[in-house]
């Protein structure tokens, strides 16, 4: 976890990325520091400070989704994002609790395994480049690890420096060479494995792995061009140099203490005011019931260890249209004592969301169209009128909050992306005028709306 990051910093940072919102900033922003001081504490009661589990409320479109998983590559911490409308309590048909923690322990093993891989990246670039040296001298009798099987011969500093140059300068890119890959014909065991098999933690394909004919173990030859071959050999270098087990120990360890856990749509688990305990709120409560040890803390049995679940911070989110988080069983809500209620996004917020943010759907739009070409412009005040418009339809009808951003700009682009292959370089003004003349039309029409916006 990154220490150096205060609250103020946390929620200055998400700013770049989400308008609005500062309650819920605020809120998740103290909830990640607190990892931090946790950690910082002496002690005994390290053990006893839990995270004060968060629900954010509010209709969707509003940034719930996006606060989280920012909060989460901000603070490199594992994070899964589940639906809690795909669980299902024992018996009923669905996924398992328990999964979403196998899956926070897979996000944890991969995000370890990248940090490893970059660390020795210098090391395995290297080891790589002496190996294609010896592809490219077209010897025999060698496969990943070089010559017959043994390591490969290092180069001298001098050659090392002239082979690197040539292959940056591409000289060898029109060059075929041929390695060995590990086969990755597992598409039975795939099928095979059944969902049962996730409440013990058991992986068919390790099971498998070394058997005859399944796969484990066995190698192809593949020839591809060199700089293909390059990226395989590299990978096959950082995977020699990084120590496995302890990135599974590592992996579980920032699991238990940094992993964050998205609940999203817990609403739908909820029991509907004013309903009896028949029908689907049996299933509803059932499930509420099968989260709370794990969200209370318990032991998860993973492929990869018993993983403890009583130091993730889960982040649950819902609208709430026809529940209230009161709805949610007793238990459940002690679990969640922070309640931070979303704001609706009004035309100005939608303006906003349009210009500021460091990844806003305008830069990805010219940024995909500047790959043709072609040079596309938005007039301040067809921002304003987009925005605008897209307010209108929400008004109208269902309001999906900044999501209908996306579809207004779809169809608002529609002709430009189609043809922007034939126009070559081409600057391409989008003014208030082009706006109206492709949307107001439809924007007018309440019921055409319902069915293309």
């Amino acid at each position: 976890m990154r220490s150096s990051l205060t609250p103020k910093q946390i929620v200055a940072e998400l700013d770049r990325y989400i308008v609005g919102q500062t309650a819920a900033k605020r809120a998740v922003a103290i909830a990640l520091r607190n990892r931090w001081r946790r950690q910082q504490v002496q002690g005994e009661m390290k053990d006893d400070i839990t995270p004060k589990n968060i629900i954010l409320i509010g209709p969707t479109g509003v940034g719930k989704t996006e606060i989280a998983r920012r909060l989460a590559k901000l603070a490199g911490s594992p994070f899964v994002k589940v639906e809690a409308s795909k669980f299902t309590e024992v018996g009923y048909v669905g996924r398992d609790v328990e999964s979403m923690v196998r899956d926070l322990v897979e996000a944890a093993i991969s995000l370890v395994r990248d940090e490893e891989m970059e660390r020795v990246k210098v090391k395995a670039v290297e080891a790589a480049e002496d190996r294609l040296h010896v592809l490219l001298l077209g010897r025999g009798g060698f496969g990943l690890s070089g010559v017959g099987g043994g390591p490969a011969p290092r180069l001298a500093d001098a050659d090392r420096e002239k082979f690197r140059a040539q292959i940056r300068a591409g000289t060898f890119d029109d060059q075929q060479v041929e390695v060995e890959v590990q086969e990755q014909n597992l598409m039975f065991v795939r099928n095979f494995s059944g969902q049962g098999l996730e409440e013990l933690g058991v992986n068919l394909q390790d099971l498998f792995k070394g058997m005859p004919g399944m796969g484990g173990g066995r190698t192809r030859k593949r020839k591809c061009n060199v700089q293909d071959a390059l990226k395989i050999l590299e990978q096959d270098e950082a995977a020699k140099l990084i120590d496995q087990d302890r990135v599974t120990r590592d992996a579980l360890k920032r699991a238990e203490s940094d992993g964050i856990i998205f609940l999203d749509e817990i609403d739908k688990i909820a029991n509907r005011e004013g309903k009896g305990a028949g029908g689907p709120d049996v299933s509803r409560e059932g499930v509420q019931r099968d989260l709370l040890p794990i969200v209370e803390g318990s032991t998860v049995t993973t492929k990869y260890g018993p993983l403890k679940t009583d130091h993730v911070l889960f982040i649950a989110a819902g609208a709430f249209h026809v529940s209230k988080p009161a709805d949610l069983i007793p238990e459940l809500q002690g679990r969640f004592p922070i309640r931070v209620e979303l704001e609706a996004l009004t035309g100005a917020d939608l303006v906003r969301i349009l210009r500021e943010p460091k990844n806003s759907l305008i830069r990805q739009y010219t940024a995909l169209l500047e790959t043709e070409g072609v040079a596309l412009k938005f007039a301040d005040e067809a921002l304003d009128e987009i925005a605008r418009l897209a307010q209108q339809v929400n008004d109208r009808s269902q309001n999906i909050g900044a999501r209908r951003l996306h579809t207004v700009l779809e169809k608002l682009l529609d002709e430009v992306s189609f043809e922007a292959s034939e126009l070559g370089r081409k600057d391409f003004l989008i003014d208030v005028g082009y706006v109206r003349t492709r949307l107001a039309e439809l924007v007018k029409d309440e019921d055409l709306s319902k069915y293309i916006l």
